[in-house]
C-alpha cells in the first residue's frame, strides 16, 4: 500500500516536471520565433557571431533578415564583411555595392569604406582608391580637415601594404598637409601629425631598402612622438622600429620591438609570424599566425594579415 502511493506521488510529480519543461520550452521557442521575424534582431545576432569567428553562422541569419527585408542596409554591409573574412569577395561585393546603394547620407562613407577595404583584402590598392576617394572628397568638402586626413593615411597604407611605395607617399602626403589644414591646431596635435608623417616615410624607406633613410625618419618619429606628449601614441614607436627592422632583415631586433606592439593588431602578429618564419622557428610563425585568425575586424590592418595567415595554415 505505502509503495503504491509512493509510486503514484513520483508520477504527479514527474508529470508536474514535465509540464513545467514544456512550458519552457514554448517560451524559449516563442522568444526564438520573434528573433527571426525582426532583421534586426537577426543582424544583431549574427554581428555578435562574426566577431566569436562563426562567419557561416552569421551569414545564415543574414540571409534570413534580407528574406524579410530584402533592402535592409546593415544586412548587406554585414554580409559583405562576413564573406570579405572568408576570403569570397566577388559575392561580398555584391552585397557591398547594395549597402552603398541603400545607404543614406549618415552611413554612405561606412559603406564606401567597406567596400575599399574588401579590395584591400585581395591588394587591389587602385580599386580601394575609388571609394576611398570619394569619402575623402566629402570630408574635405564639409572641412573636415581630421577626418579627410584619417582617410587619406587610411589609403596610404593600403598603397604601401599593395606595394605601390609612390602612391603611399602621395596620400600620406596628402594626409599630413590636410590635418594642418584645421584652424587653431595646438602644438600637441601639430608634433602628433609630424610623428604620423614621419612613422610614414620610415616605413616607406623601410620598403624601399633604404635603411639610412628609413633610421633618419624613425629618429624624427621619436622627437616629435616626445613633443606630442601622447601615451597612447607610444605602442606604435615600437611597431615602427620592429616594421623597419622587419624590411631591413634585421629578424632578431623585429620580434622583440613588435612584442612591445600591440598584440590584439592581426598586421603586428603577422609580421612576428613572418619574422619568426624567416629566423627558421616555424612552430612559432604557426602559432602566430594562428592568432591572426583571431582578428575579425573588417580594416587595413587584417586586410593584409588574414589572407597571408589563411594561406600560410593552409587555407582553414
Amino acid at each position: 500500500m505505502d509503495l503504491t502511493i509512493s509510486i503514484s506521488r513520483l508520477t504527479i510529480v514527474a508529470c508536474l516536471l514535465s509540464g513545467a519543461m514544456l512550458a519552457a520550452q514554448s517560451v524559449t521557442g516563442a522568444a526564438s520565433q520573434s528573433n527571426t521575424s525582426d532583421p534586426m534582431a537577426l543582424v544583431k545576432q549574427g554581428q555578435e557571431l562574426n566577431s566569436e569567428g562563426k562567419q557561416d553562422e552569421a551569414l545564415a541569419l543574414y540571409r534570413q533578415a534580407l528574406q524579410l527585408s530584402p533592402n535592409l542596409y546593415e544586412a548587406h554591409l554585414a554580409s559583405g564583411v562576413a564573406l570579405d573574412l572568408k576570403g569570397e569577395y566577388q559575392e561580398a561585393r555584391q552585397h557591398l555595392n547594395r549597402a552603398i546603394e541603400l545607404a543614406s547620407p549618415e552611413t554612405k562613407a561606412q559603406a564606401l569604406r567597406a567596400m575599399a577595404m574588401s579590395y584591400a583584402f585581395e591588394g587591389n590598392a587602385d580599386e580601394a582608391e575609388k571609394y576611398e576617394q570619394q569619402v575623402f572628397d566629402a570630408r574635405l568638402a564639409k572641412q573636415d580637415f581630421a577626418g579627410a586626413a584619417e582617410i587619406a593615411n587610411e589609403l596610404a597604407r593600403i598603397d604601401l601594404e599593395s606595394s605601390d611605395f609612390d602612391s603611399a607617399f602621395k596620400w600620406y602626403k596628402t594626409g599630413y598637409d590636410t590635418a594642418l589644414r584645421k584652424p587653431d591646431m595646438n602644438d600637441a596635435e601639430k608634433n602628433l601629425w609630424a610623428f604620423r608623417w614621419e612613422h610614414a616615410q620610415a616605413r616607406i624607406a623601410a620598403r624601399r631598402s633604404q635603411r639610412e633613410e628609413a633610421q633618419k625618419h624613425v629618429a624624427a618619429a621619436k622627437s616629435a612622438l616626445d613633443k606630442a606628449n601622447n601615451p597612447d601614441q607610444a605602442v606604435f614607436f615600437p611597431y615602427l622600429t620592429g616594421y623597419v627592422a622587419f624590411y631591413g632583415g634585421d629578424y632578431k631586433t623585429a620580434i622583440a620591438d613588435l612584442q612591445k606592439a600591440n598584440q590584439r593588431d592581426p598586421f603586428i602578429l603577422s609580421l612576428l609570424a613572418q619574422a619568426y618564419e624567416k629566423s627558421g622557428d616555424q612552430a612559432q610563425a604557426m602559432e602566430y599566425y594562428q592568432k591572426v585568425l583571431t582578428s575579425n575586424a573588417h580594416n587595413p590592418t587584417n586586410a593584409f594579415a588574414r589572407p597571408l595567415a589563411k594561406k600560410k595554415l593552409g587555407g582553414v
